[in-house]
């Protein structure tokens, strides 16, 4: 581990980085957590409208429940440091979810 401070990523607003620089190891741990899930809600909230937009129908998986429309992915979700499946689809604003099984 080096004893300089990390260089920020050029893309980052100057005002982002003197932010972060005044906030506590701690609080940049919760801001990590926090940006890595956003990052995979704006990711999957992406796959799910490439997925909305595309023409063909998709085969409907076996295990797909009738509830669930065949357009829907399978996504991670962590609960209490379990991990879980869930069926996700788009509807119209709205992401809806149901459980698949543990991981």
């Amino acid at each position: 581990m080096s004893y300089e401070p990390p260089t920020p990523p050029t893309e980052l607003p100057v005002e982002a980085v003197t932010t972060l620089q005044e906030y506590s190891p701690e609080l940049l741990e919760e801001v990590a957590r926090y940006a890595e899930a956003l990052a995979e809600h704006k990711a999957r909230a992406e796959r799910l409208d490439a997925a909305a937009d595309t023409d063909t129908p998709e085969e409907r998986p076996e295990d797909l429940p009738d509830d669930v429309p065949s357009k829907a992915t399978i996504t991670i979700k962590e609960i209490n440091d379990n991990r879980y499946y869930y069926w996700q689809w788009r509807e119209g604003d709205k992401i809806k979810s149901k459980y698949k099984g543990p991981v």
